[in-house]
């Protein structure tokens, strides 16, 4: 499996072609726009400038990994690759229609893969003659530095395709973690409160974004509070995942997005991006100073915790994946501190499912309703780590 094709020359498609091309393959960027196949290559060049500044590799390194890399926007060209990693728009239809078309132009081994970030794998596989070598790639950005992939299999993807998919990315350097075709996968799902019980907060008027993200940072660990990372990934993309993840879990109240944002995608104030987001980016802009009251903080933290905590332990309550690779998900994918099921166990279960239920009857909404597995585990004295 020698060549491998990036369908897709965005930031994402020349971020893996990147990591592909350093574990010494030859890679094949296709994209049907010249313009993106010249940003790619200046993207990739780009990067590997950085890793040749930083004493992480030569000059003469970077020119051969550089030279392993090809594009074209001819899709027919990526008819001997191994595997094809899909990297386009996140839109169903159009992932459907690039492979259905790659469907006629490869070899019949070849693995078919999609990068996408939560579109359902079997959806995706089921418009192509033979689904059962579609499966789910997800990678991180900047692809080059994160580490975890999940791996999504469809229904009918076939166990071989699993096998060798899974093995040829852990050669690259890269985690993986196998996850259920579900909305979000595994970190975009138990991600989802992070975001959504921070903008609940601020909404309510609990705390400001200064404040809240302080809390986070300061009292819980994490390196970026919520409020700055949703201004980091831009509001426009966050507030889509959200919307993608609340409307196919059927307008389950737990994923509900937050008119806040929505109000700020809609005036173009996505973050960092675009200058203005839920802070001022702009050049003379004053940044706000926190409250920094304890109590308050330690309230903040404890309740979202609570919930990222809960929504971890209803992914392994449905099986979406084990429990070694859901805290692998969020401590690899996404930096949080410490694994959210770990962190429980450490917390103490009972605890939280006392904080959720205070919630849920404070506010009587089934966003709070504490998992199954929790409440089990807290009544049989259960860690889910021993």
């Amino acid at each position: 499996m020698d060549i491998i094709g990036i369908l897709g020359a965005g930031a994402m498609g020349s971020g893996i072609a990147q990591v592909v091309a350093s574990a010494g393959h030859n890679v094949l960027v296709c994209d049907n726009h010249s313009i993106a196949l010249s940003k790619a290559g200046k993207l990739i060049l780009a990067s590997l400038k950085i890793q040749v500044d930083k004493g992480k590799m030569t000059e003469a390194d970077a020119r051969t990994l550089y030279g392993r890399i090809k594009f074209t926007d001819h899709m027919s060209e990526l008819g001997n690759c191994g595997m094809v990693i899909e990297a386009i728009v996140e839109e169903i239809e159009a992932k459907q229609i690039a492979f259905k078309s790659l469907e006629a132009i490869v070899n019949r081994d070849t693995i078919l893969a999609s990068n996408t970030s939560s579109l359902s794998i079997s959806a995706i596989g089921a418009q192509l003659k033979h689904p059962e070598r579609i499966l789910g790639v997800h990678f991180f950005n900047p692809a080059p530095q994160m580490r975890l992939v999940e791996i999504i299999p469809g229904l009918q993807t076939d166990q071989s395709v699993i096998d060798r998919g899974k093995k040829l990315i852990d050669s690259w350097g890269k985690t993986t973690v196998l996850a259920k075709d579900t909305p979000g996968f595994i970190v975009n799902r138990v991600a989802r409160p992070f975001y959504g019980e921070a903008l609940r907060i601020f909404d309510e008027g609990i705390a400001d974004e200064a404040t809240i993200d302080w809390a986070m940072r300061d009292v819980c660990g994490f390196r970026m509070g919520p409020f700055e990372l949703m201004d980091f990934i831009g509001n426009d993309i966050n507030y889509a995942v959200t919307e993608v993840v609340f409307s196919n879990f059927f307008f389950d109240p737990r994923y509900k997005p937050s008119f806040t944002q929505k109000r700020l995608v809609e005036a173009h104030f996505f973050g960092r991006k675009s200058g203005r987001g839920f802070y001022d980016y702009r050049e003379g802009a004053i940044m706000p100073e926190p409250v920094k009251d304890q109590a308050l903080g330690r309230e903040i933290a404890t309740r979202i915790l609570a919930m990222l905590i809960n929504e971890a332990s209803e992914a392994l309550y449905l099986r979406i994946a084990s429990r070694e690779d859901i805290d692998l998900s969020m401590t690899q994918g996404v930096n949080y501190p410490k694994g959210l099921l770990a962190w429980a166990d450490d917390l103490g279960i009972q605890t939280i499912v006392e904080k959720l239920d205070s919630l849920y009857v404070e506010y009587l909404e089934d966003r709070y309703r504490c998992s199954p597995l929790l409440r089990k585990m807290a009544r049989s004295g259960k860690r889910f780590f021993d």
